[in-house]
């Protein structure tokens, strides 16, 4: 692997407490990532970070291990089991979830404790674990404010706050919560604060300004992670010729690990009942897939069981999956930002990736801004016979659908629509009720 990702700061040098160097020598790692060696020694002074790093760049380590070196020199009194001693809030399930797995590996010989908290599946499961005390409550903000509402934790005693992805909780409405939560801590002076960002835009820096110490501002540019490793190529596919080309490109450069991005729930149907019919071992992944599927498939995802991984943009930031070698773009995302976190899923770590997007008429459009937010011009790939695929009949899956709902008139309530036969029902009790004669 190439390590020319990392920076000459030795985890050795930082004076970290042995127990938190112990669980870093555990996993291998002994030079810092440029994020890890601009942040670690900031919040190790006790100093508040506001860092500016892609995903992929070790951003996750160098927030965990400032603060658990934080709480550790800071022991909380009679601590209760209801006292949260550190919150930190992600705009994603699946980007909960890997900070977890995360701090579950790097507070291996400390006495600290974890709870997950994040919407769409396991209320009850994950209100007892954080009912039995929890050192450190990492979830998404809606699902927080539930159990805070519930008194099952209160937050008058916490030490630490760490926001990560703080422009996507713009992006997806989070905003409100973020600040009902936040006018629930202790003074900013009295805790250690952390806030990480793709990009330290204006409202996310009045954010840091308005409920962080005096932050640090630490910036790390993602071009020469984002860009510089990864092979990237477009295509000027007619919208018939998507598929062909998709399912070509893939059994021609049989990607070890690979992820299609698309911009519609439909394309991701559509693409994975071919994937199935022409003999590709895929997965999908939507907004609208049970939390404890979507889990299972990335879990078998990472362990081979299937080569492509199907999703919308749900899924394209958080995903932290080791060996992703090649990123399709299906769609071109609407937002240039996007690409970036989307082709960054591959060459993380210093590995090399390739990157494959499809210009095609309904998205091409979308190609000039994402070429100057990049500043590169993306070369152009052809498509021919040689890559567009035969295709096979597709083969469709069974799926649930979540069912609908509304609201009654009170806005309480919820109902589930009438079947067409109540329908038809109501309509002729009305025109026999309208066409008989009224009472006096």
């Amino acid at each position: 692997m190439d390590t020319t990702h990392l920076s000459n700061t030795k985890f050795a040098d930082l004076e970290l407490l042995p127990e938190i160097q112990a669980a870093i020598d555990s996993t291998g790692f002994e030079f810092c990532t440029p994020i890890q060696a601009e942040t670690l020694p900031l919040s190790l002074q006790g100093k508040d970070v506001a860092g500016q790093a892609q995903t992929g760049t070790g951003k996750t380590a160098a927030f965990l291990l400032g603060m658990f070196q934080h709480l550790l020199s800071n022991p909380l009194e009679n601590k209760k089991p209801s006292d949260i001693r550190c919150l930190i809030l992600a705009p994603t399930r699946e980007l909960a979830i890997q900070i977890a797995k995360d701090a579950d590996v790097l507070s291996k010989g400390t006495d600290l404790s974890c709870a997950l908290a994040y919407g769409g599946t396991g209320f009850g499961k994950q209100k007892k674990q954080i009912e039995k005390g929890a050192d450190i409550l990492i979830g998404t903000p809606g699902r927080i404010i539930d159990y805070w509402k519930q008194k099952v934790f209160n937050l008058r005693r916490c030490q630490g706050l760490i926001l990560d992805e703080a422009d996507r909780m713009f992006d997806l409405g989070f905003i409100h919560d973020i600040r009902f939560l936040l006018r629930r801590l202790p003074k900013p002076e009295k805790r250690l604060n952390m806030l990480f960002s793709a990009t330290l835009s204006h409202r996310v820096l009045e954010l840091a300004y308005e409920h962080m110490n005096s932050p640090e501002k630490v910036e790390i540019k993602a071009q020469a992670v984002n860009t510089k490793k990864i092979a990237q190529w477009v295509y000027y596919p007619a919208n018939d010729e998507k598929i062909p080309l998709l399912i070509g490109l893939i059994k021609k450069l049989q990607p070890f690990r690979a992820i299609a991005f698309v911009n519609t729930k439909r394309n991701a149907e559509m693409i994975d009942d071919y994937c199935r019919g022409n003999g590709i071992k895929a997965a999908m992944i939507s907004g609208d897939v049970r939390q404890n599927k979507r889990e299972k498939l990335l879990k078998q995802f990472e362990d081979g069981k299937f080569q492509l991984l199907i999703a919308t943009d749900v899924a394209a930031r958080g995903l932290h999956i080791d060996e992703v070698s090649h990123v399709f773009n299906f769609d071109l995302p609407q937002l240039e930002e996007d690409y970036v976190h989307r082709i960054g899923r591959t060459a993380r770590a210093g590995a090399s990736g390739e990157a494959h997007s499809f210009a095609c008429e309904d998205t091409a459009f979308y190609l000039s801004p994402i070429e100057d937010y990049i500043k590169m011009s993306i070369p152009m790939a052809t498509v021919n016979s040689e890559v567009l695929a035969k295709l096979k009949k597709p083969v469709k899956a069974k799926r649930n659908h979540p069912k609908q709902y509304r609201r009654n008139s009170n806005g309480k309530k919820r109902f589930k629509p009438r079947s067409k036969n109540s329908a038809n029902k109501s309509r002729k009790n009305y025109r026999r009720n309208k066409n008989s004669p009224q009472k006096k």
